[in-house]
Protein backbone atom coordinates (compact mmCIF):
# COMPACT_ATOMS: atom_id res chain seq x y z
CA UNK A 1 0.00 0.00 0.00
CA UNK A 2 1.19 3.64 -0.96
CA UNK A 3 1.56 5.95 2.09
CA UNK A 4 -0.71 8.23 0.60
CA UNK A 5 -3.38 5.60 0.35
CA UNK A 6 -2.49 4.57 4.05
CA UNK A 7 -2.79 8.36 5.35
CA UNK A 8 -5.96 8.96 3.43
CA UNK A 9 -7.35 5.64 5.42
CA UNK A 10 -6.14 7.22 9.06
CA UNK A 11 -7.76 10.69 7.78
CA UNK A 12 -10.88 8.49 7.60
CA UNK A 13 -9.99 6.86 11.01
CA UNK A 14 -9.63 10.24 12.43
CA UNK A 15 -12.73 11.49 11.41
CA UNK A 16 -14.64 8.85 12.98
CA UNK A 17 -12.63 9.38 16.19
CA UNK A 18 -13.71 13.11 16.61
CA UNK A 19 -17.14 12.34 15.84
CA UNK A 20 -17.20 9.60 18.83
CA UNK A 21 -14.88 12.03 20.70
CA UNK A 22 -17.60 14.56 20.70
CA UNK A 23 -20.13 12.01 21.09
CA UNK A 24 -18.63 11.25 24.11
CA UNK A 25 -18.27 14.53 25.34
CA UNK A 26 -21.44 15.14 24.84
CA UNK A 27 -22.36 12.15 27.62
CA UNK A 28 -19.83 13.04 29.97
CA UNK A 29 -22.22 16.54 30.00
CA UNK A 30 -24.84 14.50 30.54
CA UNK A 31 -23.07 12.45 34.17
CA UNK A 32 -22.29 16.21 35.05
CA UNK A 33 -25.83 16.97 35.28
CA UNK A 34 -27.00 14.15 36.62
CA UNK A 35 -24.09 14.80 39.28
CA UNK A 36 -25.14 17.88 40.39
CA UNK A 37 -28.65 17.08 40.61
CA UNK A 38 -27.81 14.25 42.94
CA UNK A 39 -24.75 16.04 44.45
CA UNK A 40 -22.46 13.80 43.66
CA UNK A 41 -18.66 14.72 43.18
CA UNK A 42 -17.28 15.31 39.53
CA UNK A 43 -14.32 12.90 40.21
CA UNK A 44 -15.13 8.91 40.93
CA UNK A 45 -11.54 7.38 41.37
CA UNK A 46 -13.57 4.06 41.12
CA UNK A 47 -15.07 4.60 37.94
CA UNK A 48 -11.51 5.75 36.68
CA UNK A 49 -9.95 2.70 37.43
CA UNK A 50 -12.16 0.54 36.05
CA UNK A 51 -12.50 2.23 32.77
CA UNK A 52 -8.22 2.40 32.56
CA UNK A 53 -8.01 -2.00 33.15
CA UNK A 54 -10.81 -2.59 31.14
CA UNK A 55 -9.18 -0.38 27.92
CA UNK A 56 -6.41 -1.76 28.62
CA UNK A 57 -7.44 -5.96 28.29
CA UNK A 58 -9.40 -4.65 25.23
CA UNK A 59 -6.12 -3.00 23.51
CA UNK A 60 -3.86 -6.28 23.81
CA UNK A 61 -0.81 -6.25 24.90
CA UNK A 62 1.14 -4.47 22.28
CA UNK A 63 -0.79 -1.30 23.10
CA UNK A 64 -2.09 -1.64 27.01
CA UNK A 65 0.38 1.48 27.86
CA UNK A 66 -0.31 3.43 24.71
CA UNK A 67 -4.18 2.83 25.11
CA UNK A 68 -4.52 3.67 29.01
CA UNK A 69 -2.09 7.08 28.35
CA UNK A 70 -4.86 7.78 25.84
CA UNK A 71 -7.76 7.17 28.24
CA UNK A 72 -6.16 9.24 31.35
CA UNK A 73 -5.91 11.88 29.32
CA UNK A 74 -9.34 12.03 27.88
CA UNK A 75 -10.91 11.15 31.69
CA UNK A 76 -8.87 14.42 32.38
CA UNK A 77 -10.31 16.40 29.44
CA UNK A 78 -13.58 15.45 30.42
CA UNK A 79 -13.48 16.15 33.87
CA UNK A 80 -12.41 19.83 32.78
CA UNK A 81 -15.36 20.17 30.35
CA UNK A 82 -17.64 18.75 33.38
CA UNK A 83 -16.03 21.47 35.52
CA UNK A 84 -16.74 24.03 32.84
CA UNK A 85 -20.42 23.21 32.81
CA UNK A 86 -21.53 22.90 36.88
CA UNK A 87 -19.41 26.35 36.88
CA UNK A 88 -16.59 27.31 39.24
CA UNK A 89 -16.94 25.50 42.62
CA UNK A 90 -13.13 26.83 44.05
CA UNK A 91 -13.57 28.02 47.52
CA UNK A 92 -10.33 30.34 46.42
CA UNK A 93 -11.76 32.22 43.28
CA UNK A 94 -14.97 32.67 45.69
CA UNK A 95 -12.56 34.31 48.32
CA UNK A 96 -11.17 36.05 44.66
CA UNK A 97 -14.28 37.81 43.72
CA UNK A 98 -15.10 39.19 46.95
CA UNK A 99 -11.27 40.44 47.31
CA UNK A 100 -11.88 41.91 44.11
CA UNK A 101 -15.15 43.44 45.10
CA UNK A 102 -13.88 44.77 48.86
CA UNK A 103 -10.34 46.26 47.38
CA UNK A 104 -9.64 49.81 46.54
CA UNK A 105 -9.32 50.69 42.75
CA UNK A 106 -5.53 51.99 43.02
CA UNK A 107 -2.87 50.31 44.94
CA UNK A 108 -2.17 52.50 47.89
CA UNK A 109 1.03 55.45 47.27
CA UNK A 110 1.01 55.13 51.12
CA UNK A 111 1.01 52.48 53.59
CA UNK A 112 2.91 51.56 56.48
CA UNK A 113 5.64 48.59 55.11
CA UNK A 114 7.73 45.85 57.50
CA UNK A 115 10.99 45.16 55.90
CA UNK A 116 13.78 42.85 56.58
CA UNK A 117 17.09 44.60 57.31
CA UNK A 118 18.12 47.94 57.85
CA UNK A 119 17.80 51.24 56.46
CA UNK A 120 19.95 51.05 52.70
CA UNK A 121 18.37 47.04 52.31
CA UNK A 122 17.47 46.02 49.06
CA UNK A 123 14.14 45.75 50.71
CA UNK A 124 14.06 49.26 51.28
CA UNK A 125 14.31 49.68 47.22
CA UNK A 126 11.76 47.67 46.62
CA UNK A 127 9.39 49.24 48.70
CA UNK A 128 10.18 52.68 47.56
CA UNK A 129 9.37 51.26 43.53
CA UNK A 130 5.81 50.21 45.05
CA UNK A 131 4.81 53.02 47.19
CA UNK A 132 5.50 56.53 46.77
CA UNK A 133 5.68 57.71 50.18
CA UNK A 134 6.01 54.39 52.46
CA UNK A 135 6.58 54.57 56.15
CA UNK A 136 9.27 51.29 56.51
CA UNK A 137 9.93 49.83 60.06
CA UNK A 138 13.00 47.58 59.99
CA UNK A 139 13.23 43.79 61.48
CA UNK A 140 15.52 41.70 62.01
CA UNK A 141 14.38 38.44 59.93
CA UNK A 142 11.91 37.69 57.63
CA UNK A 143 9.47 35.83 60.81
CA UNK A 144 9.84 38.95 62.57
CA UNK A 145 8.29 40.83 59.89
CA UNK A 146 5.00 38.27 59.52
CA UNK A 147 4.56 39.09 63.34
CA UNK A 148 5.06 42.60 62.72
CA UNK A 149 1.81 42.28 60.07
CA UNK A 150 -0.22 39.96 62.42
CA UNK A 151 0.11 42.74 65.31
CA UNK A 152 -0.92 45.53 63.22
CA UNK A 153 2.02 47.26 63.38
CA UNK A 154 2.49 47.47 59.72
CA UNK A 155 -0.42 46.72 57.04
CA UNK A 156 2.38 45.43 54.24
CA UNK A 157 5.59 43.43 54.41
CA UNK A 158 8.37 43.73 51.58
CA UNK A 159 10.25 40.36 51.44
CA UNK A 160 12.54 38.76 48.25
CA UNK A 161 10.95 35.70 46.55
CA UNK A 162 12.91 34.86 43.73
CA UNK A 163 16.90 35.80 42.38
CA UNK A 164 17.64 35.52 39.05
CA UNK A 165 21.08 33.68 39.67
CA UNK A 166 20.14 32.21 43.10
CA UNK A 167 17.29 31.36 42.95
CA UNK A 168 13.77 30.95 45.42
CA UNK A 169 14.10 31.37 48.82
CA UNK A 170 12.20 28.85 50.22
CA UNK A 171 11.93 30.11 54.21
CA UNK A 172 9.89 32.93 52.36
CA UNK A 173 7.58 30.50 50.72
CA UNK A 174 7.17 28.25 53.85
CA UNK A 175 6.63 31.53 56.15
CA UNK A 176 3.59 32.52 53.65
CA UNK A 177 2.17 29.05 53.67
CA UNK A 178 2.31 28.43 57.96
CA UNK A 179 1.06 32.56 58.04
CA UNK A 180 -1.72 32.48 55.61
CA UNK A 181 -0.44 35.63 53.96
CA UNK A 182 -1.16 36.56 50.23
CA UNK A 183 0.65 38.61 47.70
CA UNK A 184 -0.84 42.01 46.63
CA UNK A 185 1.99 43.02 44.04
CA UNK A 186 5.58 42.14 43.00
CA UNK A 187 9.04 44.19 41.95
CA UNK A 188 11.98 43.41 40.63
CA UNK A 189 15.01 44.91 41.83
CA UNK A 190 18.38 45.25 39.84
CA UNK A 191 20.81 44.02 42.42
CA UNK A 192 24.44 45.54 41.61
CA UNK A 193 26.98 44.58 44.76
CA UNK A 194 29.63 46.94 45.29
CA UNK A 195 32.72 46.15 47.63
CA UNK A 196 32.42 49.26 50.13
CA UNK A 197 34.81 50.34 53.02
CA UNK A 198 35.56 53.11 55.02
CA UNK A 199 37.16 56.44 53.26
CA UNK A 200 40.76 55.97 51.91
CA UNK A 201 40.64 51.74 52.62
CA UNK A 202 42.25 50.10 49.64
CA UNK A 203 41.59 47.06 48.15
CA UNK A 204 45.00 45.84 49.38
CA UNK A 205 44.28 46.77 53.15
CA UNK A 206 41.02 44.45 53.43
CA UNK A 207 41.03 41.26 55.44
CA UNK A 208 37.31 40.47 56.18
CA UNK A 209 34.36 41.00 54.25
CA UNK A 210 31.10 40.97 55.10
CA UNK A 211 27.55 40.22 53.81
CA UNK A 212 24.67 38.22 53.21
CA UNK A 213 24.58 34.60 52.23
CA UNK A 214 23.32 35.12 48.77
CA UNK A 215 25.29 37.96 47.88
CA UNK A 216 28.28 36.01 48.54
CA UNK A 217 27.25 33.50 46.10
CA UNK A 218 26.95 35.85 43.30
CA UNK A 219 30.14 37.22 43.60
CA UNK A 220 32.20 34.33 43.66
CA UNK A 221 34.71 35.16 41.13
CA UNK A 222 35.31 38.20 42.34
CA UNK A 223 35.92 36.88 45.59
CA UNK A 224 38.18 34.37 44.25
CA UNK A 225 41.05 37.16 42.99
CA UNK A 226 41.24 37.94 46.08
CA UNK A 227 44.18 36.63 48.90
CA UNK A 228 43.70 33.39 50.58
CA UNK A 229 43.51 35.32 54.23
CA UNK A 230 41.05 37.29 53.49
CA UNK A 231 38.07 36.29 55.41
CA UNK A 232 34.73 36.65 54.40
CA UNK A 233 31.68 36.46 56.99
CA UNK A 234 27.93 35.86 56.49
CA UNK A 235 25.34 38.45 58.32
CA UNK A 236 21.76 39.19 58.04
CA UNK A 237 21.73 40.93 55.28
CA UNK A 238 23.61 43.91 52.61
CA UNK A 239 23.06 46.82 54.74
CA UNK A 240 23.56 44.93 57.74
CA UNK A 241 26.95 43.91 56.71
CA UNK A 242 27.51 48.25 55.33
CA UNK A 243 26.43 49.79 58.80
CA UNK A 244 28.73 46.65 60.32
CA UNK A 245 31.67 48.07 58.14
CA UNK A 246 30.49 52.01 59.58
CA UNK A 247 30.85 51.25 63.08
CA UNK A 248 33.31 48.94 63.32
CA UNK A 249 37.09 50.55 64.89
CA UNK A 250 38.62 48.66 61.78
CA UNK A 251 39.84 49.86 58.76
CA UNK A 252 40.63 46.37 57.32
CA UNK A 253 36.89 45.36 56.63
CA UNK A 254 34.44 46.02 53.93
CA UNK A 255 30.84 45.11 52.69
CA UNK A 256 29.34 43.65 49.91
CA UNK A 257 26.33 45.67 49.19
CA UNK A 258 24.36 48.06 47.27
CA UNK A 259 25.15 51.65 46.22
CA UNK A 260 22.69 53.19 48.37
CA UNK A 261 24.27 52.18 51.70
CA UNK A 262 27.46 53.90 50.30
CA UNK A 263 25.75 57.53 50.83
CA UNK A 264 23.66 55.65 54.11
CA UNK A 265 26.79 54.85 55.84
CA UNK A 266 29.31 57.43 54.30
CA UNK A 267 31.28 54.49 52.87
CA UNK A 268 33.72 54.24 49.82
CA UNK A 269 33.63 52.40 47.01
CA UNK A 270 36.64 50.10 47.03
CA UNK A 271 35.41 48.11 43.52
CA UNK A 272 32.16 48.76 41.75
CA UNK A 273 30.15 46.10 40.46
CA UNK A 274 31.58 42.85 41.55
CA UNK A 275 28.93 40.81 41.22
CA UNK A 276 28.92 38.08 38.88
CA UNK A 277 26.12 38.31 36.43
CA UNK A 278 25.55 42.08 35.40
CA UNK A 279 21.59 41.14 34.93
CA UNK A 280 21.50 40.20 38.40
CA UNK A 281 17.88 40.96 39.75
CA UNK A 282 15.97 39.88 42.55
CA UNK A 283 12.11 39.80 42.50
CA UNK A 284 9.78 41.02 45.89
CA UNK A 285 6.70 40.19 47.02
CA UNK A 286 4.49 42.44 48.50
CA UNK A 287 2.79 41.10 51.55
CA UNK A 288 -0.54 41.01 53.90
CA UNK A 289 -2.69 38.91 55.71
CA UNK A 290 -5.87 39.61 54.15
CA UNK A 291 -6.26 39.07 50.20
CA UNK A 292 -6.50 42.20 47.71
CA UNK A 293 -7.01 41.85 44.33
CA UNK A 294 -6.00 45.20 42.08
CA UNK A 295 -7.82 45.58 39.19
CA UNK A 296 -4.90 44.65 36.08
CA UNK A 297 -3.46 41.35 38.48
CA UNK A 298 -2.47 38.68 35.45
CA UNK A 299 0.01 36.81 37.43
CA UNK A 300 -0.90 33.98 40.42
CA UNK A 301 1.62 32.04 42.96
CA UNK A 302 0.12 28.91 43.96
CA UNK A 303 1.91 25.94 46.24
CA UNK A 304 0.73 22.53 45.21
CA UNK A 305 1.07 18.65 46.68
CA UNK A 306 0.63 15.87 44.16
CA UNK A 307 -0.67 12.64 45.07
CA UNK A 308 2.50 10.46 45.45
CA UNK A 309 2.33 8.29 42.14
CA UNK A 310 2.71 8.18 38.94
CA UNK A 311 1.79 10.76 36.50
CA UNK A 312 0.31 13.03 39.15
CA UNK A 313 2.49 15.92 38.31
CA UNK A 314 1.30 15.37 34.10
CA UNK A 315 -2.25 15.44 35.01
CA UNK A 316 -1.64 18.97 36.99
CA UNK A 317 0.14 19.98 33.85
CA UNK A 318 -2.05 18.87 31.30
CA UNK A 319 -4.64 21.27 33.06
CA UNK A 320 -2.81 24.34 32.07
CA UNK A 321 -2.35 23.21 28.55
CA UNK A 322 -5.89 22.12 28.00
CA UNK A 323 -6.98 25.64 29.62
CA UNK A 324 -3.75 27.53 27.36
CA UNK A 325 -3.25 29.20 30.26
CA UNK A 326 0.64 29.94 30.43
CA UNK A 327 2.98 28.62 33.14
CA UNK A 328 5.72 31.37 34.13
CA UNK A 329 7.15 29.07 36.64
CA UNK A 330 7.47 25.36 38.01
CA UNK A 331 10.05 24.62 41.08
CA UNK A 332 10.11 21.66 43.11
CA UNK A 333 11.43 21.03 47.03
CA UNK A 334 11.02 17.91 49.36
CA UNK A 335 8.45 18.08 51.99
CA UNK A 336 10.15 18.26 55.50
CA UNK A 337 9.54 14.57 57.54
CA UNK A 338 8.71 12.75 54.30
CA UNK A 339 10.09 10.11 52.22
CA UNK A 340 10.76 11.67 48.75
CA UNK A 341 7.67 13.66 48.50
CA UNK A 342 7.97 17.15 47.22
CA UNK A 343 5.64 20.29 47.01
CA UNK A 344 5.79 22.32 43.99
CA UNK A 345 5.87 26.25 43.10
CA UNK A 346 4.02 27.35 40.75
CA UNK A 347 3.26 30.67 38.72
CA UNK A 348 1.00 30.94 36.18
CA UNK A 349 -0.22 34.11 34.14
CA UNK A 350 -4.20 34.62 33.73
CA UNK A 351 -6.30 37.46 33.96
CA UNK A 352 -7.97 37.19 37.34
CA UNK A 353 -11.41 37.81 35.98
CA UNK A 354 -10.84 35.19 33.13
CA UNK A 355 -13.14 32.02 32.92
CA UNK A 356 -10.00 29.66 31.78
CA UNK A 357 -8.97 31.21 35.43
CA UNK A 358 -11.61 30.37 37.92
CA UNK A 359 -11.82 27.02 36.37
CA UNK A 360 -7.80 25.94 36.48
CA UNK A 361 -8.10 26.64 40.12
CA UNK A 362 -11.30 24.40 40.84
CA UNK A 363 -9.47 21.76 39.03
CA UNK A 364 -6.76 21.92 40.77
CA UNK A 365 -8.14 22.35 44.24
CA UNK A 366 -9.59 18.78 43.36
CA UNK A 367 -6.93 17.26 41.78
CA UNK A 368 -3.76 17.90 44.63
CA UNK A 369 -3.49 16.56 48.11
CA UNK A 370 -2.71 19.93 49.66
CA UNK A 371 -3.67 23.20 47.14
CA UNK A 372 -2.53 26.80 49.01
CA UNK A 373 -3.08 29.74 46.67
CA UNK A 374 -1.01 32.85 47.28
CA UNK A 375 -2.28 35.68 45.42
CA UNK A 376 -3.17 37.60 42.41
CA UNK A 377 -1.23 40.60 41.54
CA UNK A 378 0.19 42.63 39.03
CA UNK A 379 4.12 42.79 38.86
CA UNK A 380 6.11 46.18 38.37
CA UNK A 381 9.61 46.09 36.36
Amino acid sequence: MELNEIRKEIDQVDAELVDLYIKRMTLSASVAEYKRANNMPILDSSRERTLLNKVSELSGEDFEEYTRTLYATILDLSRSYQHKILGNTSASYLSIEKAIENTPKIFPECASVACQGVEGAYSQVAAEKLFRLPTITYFSNFNAVFSAIEAKMCRYGILPIENSTAGSVKQVYDLMKEHNFKIVRSVRVKIDHNLLGKKGTKLSEVKEIFSHEQAINQCQKFLATLPRDVKVTCVENTAKAALMVATSDRNDVASLSSHSCKEQYGLDVIAKNVQDNSNNQTRFICITKELEVYPGADKTSLMLVTPHRPGSLYKILSRFNSLGINLLKLESRPIPDSNFEFMFYFDLEASVYSERFAQLLSELEQACEDFTYLGTYSEVI
